[in-house]
Parts: structure tokens; sequence; C-alpha cells
């Protein structure tokens, strides 16, 4: 359950399903510094907000496709 105005953090894992990478690509950008991330429980997350500036960092403010 989301609490409305709580941010959302995903798992590696979760992060490289959507880029269609592997998890260690992501690792590769998390320690690069060009996907910014929180460690909870030792575990690596990344901000959904911080996820959606790389996206619009990476590939313009409109992918390929989306309206």
């Amino acid at each position: 359950m989301q609490v409305e105005g709580t941010a959302r953090y995903l798992r590696v894992k979760e992060v490289a399903v959507r880029f269609a990478v592997s998890p260690s690509t992501v690792y590769r950008a998390v320690e690069a510094g060009e996907l910014p991330s929180v460690r909870i429980g030792g575990s690596v997350r990344i901000p959904e907000q911080a996820l959606a500036a790389f996206e619009a960092a990476a590939f313009g403010s409109a992918l390929p496709g989306v309206a």
C-alpha cells in the first residue's frame, strides 16, 4: 500500500526490466553517479522520481512511440 505523497523506490531488478538491461548495468550507472539511488537495509533502491529525471535526460522529454 502506498500512502499519498510518499516516494516510491524501485529495486535494481525493476529498473533493469524497465530499460531491458541487466542489473549489473543499473549498478554501474548507480556507481558512476549517473543514476541517483539510496541504500535501504543494504539494498540499493532507485527513487521513482529520480528515474523519471534520468529517463528525460537520457531520452529527451518524449520517448519514441509515446504520445
